[in-house]
């Protein structure tokens, strides 16, 4: 199996497993808001946010880096 694989199935399955210990409500306060929520959940919307945002960002780098590259070839 691939290296890369196994490592991402490792560090989800660990992440599952820490999200499924940590099930207290917890409340979340910004400016004038306040919510409560289990604090598993608020780990996984929390996690979701990170990888997407980590994923877009990475798209955003290779989008840059190659139209530097692109720029490189015109001169």
């Amino acid at each position: 199996m691939n290296l890369k694989l196994v490592l991402v199935i490792l560090l989800s399955s660990m992440a599952v497993l820490f999200i499924a210990q940590n099930t207290d409500i917890v409340e979340i306060g910004f400016l004038y808001w306040r919510l409560s929520m289990s604090s598993a959940l608020l780990i996984f919307f929390t996690m979701t946010a990170g990888f997407i945002l980590g994923w877009f960002l990475h798209g955003y780098l290779l989008y840059r880096k190659s139209k530097k590259n692109e720029l490189s070839y015109l001169r």
